[in-house]
């Protein structure tokens, strides 16, 4: 994903570039920001006091619709597509496996940055005039989750050189390590971990928090395994399947899908496999790759409309921004909903669901008019040379930046948790960053 936000918005396509990879960028994260709006039910109770909810989560057809809607494996394998791409023109250019780690690094980090600032503030804000504490933990909590994805993203692309070379030199016997690393995580979660403490999986849900951090491995097999997907995306592997043959690999996909989830543990929502990762995403990760290349060539003809490639450059050069800004942006349209005079409907009603669509355009206009300001961060500086060239110290850069993230999607968002990813990413740019080149 990170590399198709530093595209500019120009139409000038460049040779061999297959835009149906940017396409597939925008509309996922263009889903995810209508998912999460439809996960935000506010309105008023008939007391008058505020009430929050999970609206679509109650829907009966919800669970049925995660098996096709949680694209983020997609993500990942999208991801591993463009990590192969871009490391073949790094390698023809010279450069290193610490560079190419290092861009990746300053990609992700630096649009972070004054995200965290604005969650420093603000949270530090609430806490100084005396906002309800639990009010403020519950909106914190759900404007926080989607950072997992600045984690598992940045674990894996910086892997992704190593992998690379594993894939060149092992092929599928890489993929099988993994889902065999995934599947003794789950089974040491879900069994061991979940029989020790006691716990019994809840109906529909899997298992409770009680032993989420004991699959946190998973962030590292599953993610890696939805990567390499994309390498053999890339390699040509799934092109060159019939289509008939890519149906049958959907639909075993899906039949190993529902055989997994049927032994218990898992969730039969995809969003509760979601954080941490289970095997069950490795399976959405090989569906979807299938499904994508069977929709390639329709996707190809309506990419080279030129509205259409306006539309997803333009997103695609700020999709970033719109992935870690549309949740603060709802809330904030939320609360001007409710300071102003205008009437909420009633979460789930008929009213609100037909203006879930007229929201969704809302808030991406809103999150347009904020990047015209934080799209300098989506723009990696180019032109200077490393701060600390050494393997030391991007390694320790990532290591920075994703442990507090990783530690605000386990305990949830709050002010210290905040400041600490704010000076952490600060200091990852710092040891990542560019300096001038001196005058010879």
């Amino acid at each position: 994903m990170s590399s198709a936000a530093t595209d500019s918005t120009t139409r000038t396509v460049p040779a061999g570039r297959d835009l149906t990879l940017d396409l597939a960028r925008v509309v996922c994260v263009v889903l995810v920001v209508f998912v999460h709006i439809l996960f935000t039910g506010v309105g008023r109770a008939p007391d008058g006091s505020l009430l929050i909810e999970r609206t679509v989560e109650a829907q009966s057809w919800f669970t049925a619709a995660s098996w096709i809607a949680n694209i983020m494996p997609l993500f990942f394998v999208v991801g591993g597509y463009a990590a192969r791409a871009g490391w073949r023109s790094a390698s023809a250019r010279g450069d290193s496996a610490v560079d190419f780690v290092r861009v990746r690094l300053l990609r992700l980090s630096r649009p972070a940055l004054p995200l965290f600032i604005f969650f420093t503030v603000v949270l530090g804000a609430t806490r100084l005039v005396g906002i309800d504490p639990d009010l403020v933990d519950t909106i914190a909590i759900g404007v926080g989750s989607p950072l997992w994805f600045l984690a598992a993203y940045m674990i894996v692309q910086a892997l992704a050189p190593a992998m690379m070379r594993l894939h060149e030199r092992y092929g599928a016997w890489v993929l099988v390590g993994l889902l065999a690393g995934a599947v003794l995580v789950d089974t040491f979660r879900f069994t061991v971990i979940g029989g020790f403490l006691g716990i019994q999986p809840v109906a529909g849900s899997g298992y409770g928090l009680g032993q989420e951090l004991f699959g946190i491995p998973n962030i590292v097999f599953v993610w890696l395994f939805a990567q390499q997907i994309g390498f053999f995306l890339f390699d040509g592997w799934f092109g060159a399947r019939r289509w008939w043959q890519l149906l049958l690999l959907i639909a075993a996909g899906y039949a190993a899908l529902w055989g997994l989830v049927s032994l218990g543990g898992y969730s039969w929502n995809m969003l509760g496999n979601q954080w941490p990762p289970t095997t069950a995403m490795v399976m959405l990760a090989v569906i979807q790759a299938a499904a994508l290349t069977l929709l390639h060539r329709p996707l190809t003809a309506l990419m080279r409309q030129r509205a259409a490639q306006g539309v997803v450059f333009l997103i695609g050069s700020r999709l970033m921004t719109v992935y870690l800004w549309h949740l603060p942006m709802i809330m904030v349209l939320i609360g001007i909903q409710l300071v102003l005079p205008i009437p909420l409907p009633a979460p789930g009603s008929a009213i609100w669901w037909c203006t879930r669509p007229l929201f969704l355009a809302v808030v991406l206009a809103a999150v347009w008019v904020l990047s015209l300001w934080l799209i300098r961060f989506e723009k990696v500086p180019v032109g200077g040379t490393a701060r600390f060239p050494s393997t030391g110290a991007v390694v320790a850069a990532v290591l920075v930046f994703i442990a507090p993230i990783i530690a605000i999607t386990a305990y949830g968002l709050d002010f210290p948790l905040a400041a600490i990813a704010l000076g952490c990413t600060a200091l990852a740019l710092w040891l990542a960053g560019t300096r001038r080149r001196s005058a010879t």
